[in-house]
């Protein structure tokens, strides 16, 4: 399957900017907070030097391993948790050990993305949303009026996903959360002859199931993929796979996934997902992506 090769820039946002990076550092503003989070893709040269940023907090890196870390408040205006928005989209935004607030915010070009393709289908569409973290993918699907089922491995991240399900005001939309191991609910999707008209996948490079279950992304992938093959629907809408920090171009993506797709027609698309820097023509590269569209 021959696929087309894109830039996503996720520009749409109010709430979010890339304020400057470099040095193996970002600054960037989510809503009514500035943070100063490391990046080691942001190895040029920032607009101005980053003893000059001007945060409310401060990410440090160095007090632990896999990510983990710990803030340093910079301004008495820094806020544990706090509200941000993505059009019609209302959530809270929150500071964890791991550097992330809660969002990724590049996703919102995969947001804007579903949300047409559901609303102009003209059928009712059921939607698979796999690792899906605080639930902002679920939401935009919901909002156009998809059924969508929601996997995360972490209860709390679920927790997370239905408040900001209650601020959309979306809470009379069929969103189920579930917790899960990715793989053995696929499986059991499987049996139980549960399809999907929709599936989107948003794996880690490492991570652990409810029950200490253990994925690897170059090991699981595939066979992940497979389950995924067998849960579409005669009539699929999209399939969007995403990764970060893997050693692996997005021509890996694409070509594993139209393995599977192999003879359903369609498109593929794949490509960068990129933020770019405000006043400036800078991109920050955040993550690689590939995905499938019916027509």
């Amino acid at each position: 399957m021959k696929f087309d090769t894109r830039l996503l820039i996720a520009n749409d946002w109010e709430d979010y900017a890339l304020l400057d990076s470099g040095q193996g550092r970002k600054l960037e503003r989510f809503g009514g907070q500035v943070l100063d989070r490391p990046d080691p893709q942001a190895f040029w040269t920032p607009a101005r030097p980053v003893s000059q940023w001007q945060a409310d907090a401060v990410f440090d890196a160095r007090t632990g391993e896999d990510e983990r870390g710990r803030w340093e408040l910079a301004s008495a205006k820094a806020r544990e948790a706090w509200p941000m928005a993505w059009r019609d989209l209302h959530f809270t935004a929150r500071r964890t050990p791991f550097r992330h607030v809660g969002l990724f915010q590049e996703h919102a070009v995969h947001w804007a993305f579903a949300r047409e393709k559901i609303r102009t289908a003209g059928r009712p569409v059921k939607v698979l949303n796999l690792f899906g973290y605080t639930g902002l993918m679920s939401l935009a699907c919901a909002a156009e009026g998809a059924e969508v089922v929601h996997l995360d491995a972490s209860p709390k991240s679920n927790g997370y996903g239905k408040e900001n399900q209650a601020l959309s005001g979306l809470q009379d939309r069929p969103i189920r959360w579930i917790a899960d191991d990715a793989m053995k609910f696929v499986a059991r999707e499987q049996r139980r002859g549960h399809r999907y008209d929709a599936i989107v996948l948003d794996p880690p490079k490492f991570g652990r199931g409810p029950k200490n279950e253990t994925w690897r992304f170059e090991d699981d992938l595939p066979g992940l993929l497979d389950g995924v093959r067998a849960l579409l629907s005669d009539a699929p809408l999209f399939v969007i796979l995403t990764a970060y920090a893997v050693r692996l171009s997005y021509l890996a993506l694409a070509q594993a996934l139209a393995d599977r797709l192999a003879g359903r027609g369609g498109r593929m698309e794949a490509g960068e997902m990129a933020l770019p820097q405000q006043g400036s023509d800078r991109l920050l590269p955040t993550a690689i992506y590939a995905r499938w569209m019916a027509g």
